[in-house]
Formats: structure tokens, sequence, C-alpha cells
């Protein structure tokens, strides 16, 4: 059952399928924007900019970010088989993916992702995907960061009215019609340094900033 589940949605019609789906239901939410040119000033400048979010808010932000297609953006999805039904959503929304996980393929598409941002100056990150902990920033998210000279940006997502999954991140599904904000807080600029310490202050100083905006019940 487990291997023709694999296989399901790794066809090229169901990715096309999910991706069209999730366009027509998103369609229906009420959007609202909000601190978009804080970071967008800061790309005009040409200095990269690493957006991150939690994986149980991902979903709602995928039509809307179609929008930044034309700036090739890039994210990190892993190898596993839903990763290559996210990969194949993102590829059609205009994103281009590094595939890799900490488990499977991590270093190769850290690398690439650090490449591509210093490059095309816009990139995203899941903190705490593809497996979790709930609300734990990896250490990925600071390294990507660090070695691509890019600007961190929060991004939060609260919907009037949704349903929580019982998956390991609460996984978010605005309900049809709801309006939906999506937050950019204030743009978090790294300090330059190999200390460790200054590594993890750093970390769980991103963490606390996001904290607030995740639902773990």
């Amino acid at each position: 059952m487990a291997k023709k589940h694999q296989n399901l949605i790794t066809k090229k019609w169901f990715i096309d399928f999910v991706y069209y789906f999730i366009r027509a239901y998103s369609s229906t939410f009420r959007f609202r924007v909000e601190n978009e040119e804080k970071w967008m000033n800061i790309l005009k400048k040409a200095k990269p900019v690493l957006i991150c979010t939690w994986h149980q808010q991902f979903f709602s932000a995928i039509r809307y970010f179609k929008e930044y297609s034309h700036l090739r953006p890039a994210l990190m999805i892993s190898k596993s088989s839903d990763g290559e039904l996210i990969a194949g959503v993102a590829n059609r929304t205009g994103w281009k993916t590094a595939r890799g996980s900490s488990s499977r393929g991590g270093r190769d598409a850290m690398e690439a992702m650090i490449e591509h941002v210093k490059t095309y100056k816009l990139g995203a990150h899941v903190v705490d995907g593809p497996q979790g902990p709930i609300g734990i920033i990896k250490p990925g998210l600071i390294r990507i960061a660090q070695k691509s000279g890019a600007v961190l940006v929060p991004f939060v997502i609260h919907a009037e009215s949704a349903w929580y999954f019982g998956s390991w991140d609460r996984f978010m599904l605005p309900k049809p019609f709801s309006k939906v904000v999506l937050k950019y807080l204030d743009p978090y600029y790294l300090k330059a340094s190999n200390d460790p310490a200054v590594f993890e202050q750093q970390r769980q100083e991103i963490e606390n900033i996001m904290l607030p905006y995740l639902v773990l019940k």
C-alpha cells in the first residue's frame, strides 16, 4: 500500500492535479499581505534575502508566492516521495528546488541553496521541516544565511478560520473563503561570527521571534 502511495504522488499527472487544486482552493482565500515592502527594498539593493517559515503554514502561501517567480527564487525540499510532490508543485509555481534534508542529501542541497541565493538573491526555507520537531528551528537556516550573506525575513501566516491536522506539524489548512494574513516580520541581520555560542544565540532569537505565530495545540 505504501509503495502504491509513493508511485501515485510522484506521477506527473497527479502533481499537475495537486498544483491546480491548490490554486483553485487558494483562490477562495481573502488574502492580506503585510510588511512586504521592507524585504523587497533590501532585494532592490542587491542584498540576498532568505524568507523563513514554519512547516505548519507553508500551504497557505503557495498561490501568492507565484508572484515572485520572475525573481527565480529557490527553496530546499527533501528527497522523499512526499518531497517529490512538494517539489513538483513548487517548480510549477516558478520556484527552483534544491533536493535534500538532514537525513538524505542535505549537504549537497544546502550548497546548492547557498549558491542560488548568492546568485539570484532570493530563497526560502522551512525552518522545522521536513520531520520536525514542531517549533524548533534547525541550524541549517542560519548556515545558509551566513554562507550566502542573506538577510533573514521571518514569514508567518494567520487564518481567520482553519483546520489543523494531527500531523507532527499540526498542518494548517485555511477553510474556504477565510481571511488569510501573510505577514513578513522585520528583517533579521545576522552577526558575522564563527563563535558557536553566537550561532546558537541567533538561532534561538529567530525561534523566539517566530514561535508566537505557531499553533502548537
